[in-house]
């Protein structure tokens, strides 16, 4: 009996603590990392052919990971879409919007209805079995990066105040 009571103890305490290491944002990468590249082919004709991180050196770039089942990480990509749009001095930072819906109608509905400019917007149909989903360690979480002329991480989960600091 003296055992079961520790035991239930031990339980107790190790399934309160598992909490609360999932609330503590260490997910992705973090500010002074370079982002690792990668390539994305457009699912639509009104877009580029394929997308490379690292042909986009010498400007500073948004990188928004969003999906449209997850509704914080949806109105942060299209607040922030509307931030650089708006901002007079956005023609030095590029942002690249990459969706993980599995399904490219959904994706498409999406940015319709949050009208997102389709150039810089992509959709990673293998969602998070996918390269660039792993690459950026988003299994806590989809994240936006801002991210310096020579690729690095100047920012993370920027919200679209914060990006209007940056570029005045």
């Amino acid at each position: 009996m003296k055992h079961v009571k520790w035991i239930f103890v031990v339980l107790l305490i190790s399934s309160l603590t598992s909490f609360v290491e999932k609330d503590k944002p260490t997910g992705g990468l973090n500010v002074g990392d370079i982002a690792p590249d990668f390539k994305i082919k457009a699912m639509s004709t009104e877009q580029q052919p394929t997308q490379n991180l690292s042909k986009m050196k010498g400007k500073y770039v948004l990188l928004s990971f969003w999906a449209s089942y997850d509704g914080q990480s949806r109105m942060q990509n299209a607040s922030l879409s509307n931030a650089l749009r708006s901002t007079s001095q956005n023609n030095n930072v590029e942002m690249v919007s990459v969706s993980f819906d599995e399904y490219q109608s959904i994706f498409e509905e999406t940015i319709r209805k949050d009208q997102i400019v389709t150039p810089t917007c992509f959709v990673e149909t293998k969602g998070e079995s996918s390269g660039i989903f792993k690459k950026y360690r988003l299994g806590r979480g989809f994240t936006n990066y801002l991210l310096d002329d020579n690729g690095v991480i100047i920012a993370k989960n920027i919200s679209a105040a914060e990006l209007s600091a940056y570029l005045n």
